[in-house]
């Protein structure tokens, strides 16, 4: 018997009762009268942007004017013309490194955490992570109201071995002396472009 078993066998040995998984079902989860509104709002309380793009808006002039000094532009969105890398075409992962904008794409929203989901959908998924400032390009319409109407959506691109990650702001910590800092381990801050469809 391995170590791993012989401590699970000694953990299911001291189990005094038992409980039922609940029934989920019986989860009144949390809506809300507007999850754009509410979307919109907790993405400003966790420390990102969110923007509706009106139709017929060029999301290329959009992002230079919000990023006047980026150099650097990453995306494999054939929409976003003005991109100096592909995270399709480069070698490896660090090849990122110095992005200062990332422009990926969501699938939905989550009004009440703000949180987006973003399957794979490039070669190097560094550029999520790696990027100075991310824009994440999402339709409006795509916003649910709770995890647990997410988690029913949640489907991964088999081309990209089934990864996926839910982002929302920008990374941010405050471990050390209690001192928030924003970037620490991924993008600085994060954008999202609300888009018609």
């Amino acid at each position: 018997m391995s170590s791993k078993e012989d401590i699970l066998k000694k953990y299911r040995a001291n189990i005094h009762q038992q409980f039922d998984m609940p029934n989920l079902s019986d989860i009144n989860a949390i809506t809300y009268p507007d999850p754009l509104l509410q979307f919109m709002n907790m993405t400003k309380s966790v420390g990102g942007n969110a923007i509706e793009v009106e139709a017929g808006r060029d999301i290329n002039t959009l992002i230079k004017e919000l990023y006047p000094d980026a150099k650097e532009i990453a995306t494999n969105l054939p929409e976003i013309t003005i991109a100096t890398r592909n995270p399709d075409e480069v070698g490896r992962a660090r090849d990122l490194n110095g992005t200062d904008v990332g422009v990926i794409r969501g699938i939905f929203g989550v009004a009440e955490n703000a949180c987006i989901w973003i399957p794979q959908q490039m070669k190097e998924k560094a550029v999520c992570f790696i990027s100075e400032n991310l824009v994440i390009l999402l339709p409006k319409s795509q916003i649910v109201n709770n995890m647990h109407e997410a988690y029913k959506r949640i489907e991964f691109d088999k081309e990209y071995d089934g990864y996926g990650t839910f982002i929302s702001g920008p990374s941010k910590t405050a471990d050390i002396a209690q001192v928030l800092v924003m970037g620490a381990q991924a993008a600085r801050s994060v954008t999202v472009l609300l888009l018609q469809e």
